[in-house]
């Protein structure tokens, strides 16, 4: 029904109403005498006229009734009353009079039909006129009759996000799924009924609520709580039943709007138990918004998603260089997808190795501040191909930072690693290498140089979590190195706003470090990705499959020679690294293509660590 339509309907059945309203409180109050006349008529005119008035100006007629509430009700009784007194000034003004007992009569009927017209079309869209007394027994706390292959759905939750994913699932309930009821840790809510339905207890007693209702699907209605209890919330769902699903966290939730359709499955991330990151917007919006940005590997994922995150401050421009032209051309679009013309982007097909070409990219683009992202991080491969990593992660960072420092960069920040601390592989010891760089760059120029270090992100491209999802999709097993290997883990979101805030908080010569959390158990990464598929462990298996060369059972975000200030920021801390002797780094750079990989990788890794001989060449040994 167009809106037109729908006005015209609601004026007629209003006005119909309000003509009734007036004629039986007169015929009520005078039952014996003749009612139609002027003054009746007058009184009729002035309140239908002013109904109108009024339904119109408080937006009564745009309500959608399905959704009405109370502040539907408060509108209606306002709109009634108002039109009422309206009706009693005109008798005041027209014959110095009121008819007080028959205006209070109108006003009850009058609010009794506006009302109840609208409310039983709400009943009726979410229920149908097909009651019963079966409606008010499900309401009570005893067991709601078992359907085979009927999905029994429970909320963890009565707050104002679960009210209202009860009622809008109630009114898309399909044929096979029922809605139980709560449960909710308010005492205050226990044994009452909250849209209809029981709250059965707290949430310490979900297990009993799910074998006394046989209930097979749980949804977790709780965005706004911290993320640690969500995690216990999830944990204790998971071992009732294997269906379990949630509400996403009230910062992706737009204007508060909870919808079914936002319901999804449980993921990994949920079971970090991590607060999200506040940014101090101030900062980073002076850093950021119209100014000219330049991001490296910014089709990579670390990459990619700080693009996500710079273009909220509208940047004058973001200069997005990588070397792999698909994966730049994916993020240039998505951007473009949003932001359309609100700022320039920027593409810039370059490999970091080649000097002259970052050279022409910092003089062409002049960028405020480089968010330097492009790196090989895959552990096993860099120890197959150390050359590579000394070409990509150290040769390639110094032609950025020289080239920053040549074109009179503001702020440079490094991506870096947790495995760069006291580094055992090729990977950790190159991006350590890295770190020596910016150090020595930043005592030697006006640009300010920084790196920033945290651990392993889920779902980037080189974590675990793709690999596993694959090898649970092939029906296992799951592969692990060792049974006691600990990683820590942030999200790729969180972890790329912690490097724009870094970037702001930039002084020079720091090197920043990302709280990580708490360290995770791989094992367990792998138990809880399993039982997220749907799958028991058993089912799908793990296989230990031994230490790769170069891994470590555990990462440090610091090492012993780092002195460790306080926090600068939420989640951000910093680490000031001892500067080690630069010239074996410059003296690698130089001759990593003239020795065999097995002395560039121990060379690499021993000036990482600072083991190296003061003057000790490296092995002409091919």
């Amino acid at each position: 029904m167009t809106f037109g339509k729908r006005l015209l309907l609601l004026m007629v059945i209003d006005s119909g109403i309000v003509s009734f309203s007036i004629f039986m409180s007169h015929f009520f109050l005078n039952p014996y005498t003749h009612v139609f006349d002027t003054k009746m008529i007058m009184a009729s005119i002035t309140l239908l006229i002013t109904h109108h008035i009024f339904s119109s100006f408080f937006g009564l007629y745009r309500r959608v009734w399905r959704y009405a509430s109370v502040p539907e009700l408060i509108g209606i009784g306002g709109v009634v009353t108002l039109s009422i007194l309206s009706t009693a000034g005109m008798q005041l003004l027209l014959y110095q009079d009121t008819y007080e007992r028959a205006l209070v009569v109108t006003w009850m009927l009058h609010i009794i039909l506006i009302g109840g017209v609208r409310f039983a079309w709400k009943y009726y869209k979410t229920y149908g006129f097909h009651f019963s007394l079966t409606k008010l027994k499900e309401s009570k706390e005893a067991a709601i009759p078992f359907v085979e292959g009927q999905t029994r759905t429970l909320i963890i939750g009565a707050g104002s996000a679960g009210r209202m994913l009860a009622r809008q699932m109630k009114e898309s309930e399909a044929a096979n799924v029922k809605l139980i009821g709560f449960v909710d840790d308010d005492f205050t809510m226990r044994h009452l009924n909250v849209t209809g339905l029981p709250v059965y207890g707290a949430i310490k007693d979900l297990s009993s609520v799910v074998e006394k209702q046989g209930v097979n699907h749980i949804v977790i209605a709780m965005p706004s709580v911290e993320k640690a209890r969500i995690k216990e919330i999830v944990s204790l769902a998971q071992s009732a039943v294997k269906n379990v699903q949630i509400l996403p966290m009230i910062e992706d939730l737009v204007m508060g709007n909870i919808s079914v359709n936002q319901i999804r499955d449980v993921s990994i991330e949920d079971l970090l138990g991590r607060e999200p990151v506040e940014l101090d917007m101030g900062s980073v919006s002076e850093t950021l918004t119209n100014r000219t940005i330049l991001v490296t590997g910014a089709g990579g994922s670390i990459g990619s998603e700080i693009c996500r995150q710079i273009c909220k401050f509208e940047p004058k421009r973001i200069v997005l260089l990588g070397h792999g032209e698909n994966s730049i051309y994916t993020i240039e679009m998505e951007l473009r997808n949003v932001y359309k013309d609100r700022f320039e982007i920027i593409t810039e097909i370059a490999d970091v190795q080649h000097r002259e070409k970052m050279m022409a990219v910092m003089a062409k683009h002049k960028p405020d501040v480089v968010y330097h992202a492009a790196a090989h991080k895959h552990v096993p491969l860099m120890e197959r191909n150390p050359e590579e990593a000394v070409k990509n992660n150290v040769i390639g960072t110094k032609n950025v930072a020289e080239a920053s420092d040549a074109n009179g960069i503001g702020t440079f920040v490094m991506v870096s690693t947790d495995k760069a601390v006291n580094p055992t592989s090729v990977m950790g010891a190159s991006k350590r290498m890295a770190e020596m760089i910016v150090q020595d760059m930043d005592a030697r120029s006006e640009t300010r140089f920084v790196a920033v270090r945290f651990g392993n992100v889920l779902g980037s491209r080189g974590s675990v979590i793709p690999l596993f999802k694959k090898q649970i999709a092939q029906g296992g097993p799951v592969t692990v190195t060792h049974p006691d290997m600990i990683r820590y883990f942030m999200t790729i979101p969180e972890a790329s706003r912690l490097v724009i805030q870094a970037g702001s908080l930039a002084k020079g010569g720091e090197i920043f470090v990302l709280d990580m959390g708490e360290p995770v158990k791989i094992t367990h990464l792998a138990k809880n990705l399993i039982q997220l598929s749907g799958f028991e462990v058993d089912d799908i298996g793990i296989e230990f499959t031994g230490m790769r060369p170069g891994e470590k059972l555990y990462e440090e975000l610091l090492g012993k020679d780092e002195v460790h200030d306080e926090r600068v920021w939420e989640k951000i801390y910093v680490g000031k690294a001892l500067n080690l002797n630069l010239d074996h780094v410059m003296d690698t750079i130089e001759t990593y293509d003239s020795v065999s990989q097995d002395v560039l990788r121990e060379r690499v890794v021993g000036i990482a660590n600072g083991r190296v001989v003061e003057g000790k060449a490296l092995l002409a040994v091919k």
